[in-house]
């Protein structure tokens, strides 16, 4: 099947008795055995279902289904995008290790990385990316991982995948990406030789705002490893999450088709408007489009609360990645916890502003901007 197919049939089918067209949510905690010989013959197979924490139908739809559409063997699903990126960086890393992460990683990412990876003695250095030698230079005898995203939050970098790859193998190192921006329809770093693929299924995988989910894809060892932490630290996804999540997911390549058109155009628009000093958008991520996420930097005569103000229907979130279209202020929610430095050597200004393009028209999604942009400039003149 083609890219297309599998995201609308990669849903198994676990009964031959029960037929139903749409996958049923396997609401329970737990499975019902008619003696303990079939019980003991679950607990022998990895596949099995017999404790929701530990594995349940929904759950396994929805790794199983992106790392189909990653290319890779296994995924696993958890509770949320956060617990996903410390299921795959504990199944490689240990204390005593070191992580050579991209300082241009989503806030929650940098803070999970920076402050609670020292408990389990593991140190982290960050350091621009762009700069491979960069890079390079910070690998220690002890590094063990190299980190980074596929396409940065929220300024939109697109990572040079192949060669952090090169790298990593020339080091013996692993590597792990954040694919959440980009989605398996633009990017499919397993494909590319990364060992690790992580999403906030939050986002683009469930698509419509209501899930909060992980997944994690990578080969059948490094996912065994990664599956042991999702169940013994209890970040496992809930059955019903799983299930919207996978009922999102088969509308992932029509969503992103019209996303990214709504966002290449907007994106073009905004370039040209006097109250926007600069536009944040891909170039080059794939021949399908360049994402769905446009970031702005309000020329410094505007005002930025006035904007927000008159945004009109556009939803003010702290997210991403729904059908409809909304905004966030990084510098006060995705990334409030680096300091001010951090934000200001990073590019993260007061005046930056981080776009989720939805699927509506997109002659309206400019008019709600223009207004809001015309509002900010008349607030400060």
């Amino acid at each position: 099947m083609k890219f297309d197919t599998q995201t609308v049939h990669f849903q198994q089918e676990i009964s031959a008795s029960v037929r139903s067209k749409a996958s049923p949510v396997y609401q329970t905690s737990a499975f019902v055995f008619k003696d303990l010989e079939e019980m003991e013959a679950a607990f022998q197979k990895t596949d099995h279902f017999y404790y929701t924490r530990v594995n349940n139908p929904n759950t396994q739809d929805l790794g199983q289904g992106v790392a189909r559409l990653e290319g890779a063997p296994k995924g696993v699903a958890t509770s949320s995008g956060l617990s996903a990126i410390l299921a795959g960086v504990l199944s490689v890393a240990k204390g005593g290790d070191h992580i050579v992460a991209s300082e241009d990683v989503y806030g929650g990412t940098y803070t999970l990385l920076s402050r609670e990876l020292t408990a389990f003695g593991i140190d982290v250095s960050f350091v621009p990316f762009a700069d491979l030698e960069q890079v390079k230079r910070a690998i220690r005898p002890n590094t063990v991982l190299l980190y980074s995203e596929s396409i940065t939050n929220p300024l939109l970098r697109v990572e040079q995948i192949e060669h952090i790859v090169q790298l990593a193998q020339s080091h013996q190192l692993k590597t792990m990406i954040d694919n959440t921006f980009a989605t398996p329809y633009f990017i499919r770093p397993y494909e590319m030789g990364v060992d690790l693929v992580v999403h906030s299924a939050t986002k683009f995988i469930g698509g419509h705002s209501d899930v909060t989910a992980g997944v994690l894809v990578g080969n059948e060892d490094v996912m065994a490893s990664a599956k042991e932490k999702v169940v013994n630290f209890g970040s496992s996804l809930s059955p019903f999450e799983a299930w919207l999540a996978c009922r999102g997911l088969k509308t992932l390549s029509v969503r992103m088709e019209r996303q990214a058109k709504n966002a290449a155009t907007l994106a073009e628009h905004l370039k040209r408007h006097p109250s926007v000093k600069r536009v944040y958008y891909p170039k080059g991520v794939s021949a399908k489009g360049n994402g769905a996420i446009v970031s702005m930097e309000l020329a410094d005569a505007c005002d930025v609360a006035s904007f927000f103000k008159s945004l009109s229907w556009i939803k003010i979130v702290p997210t991403l990645a729904g059908v409809d279209t909304s905004v966030s202020y990084p510098a006060g929610t995705s990334h409030r916890t680096l300091s001010a430095d951090m934000r200001d050597r990073l590019g993260i200004t007061s005046n930056l502003v981080r776009i989720s393009v939805g699927i509506e028209d997109a002659e309206d999604i400019i008019s709600a901007f223009d207004n809001a942009l015309d509002a900010a400039s008349a607030a400060e003149s």
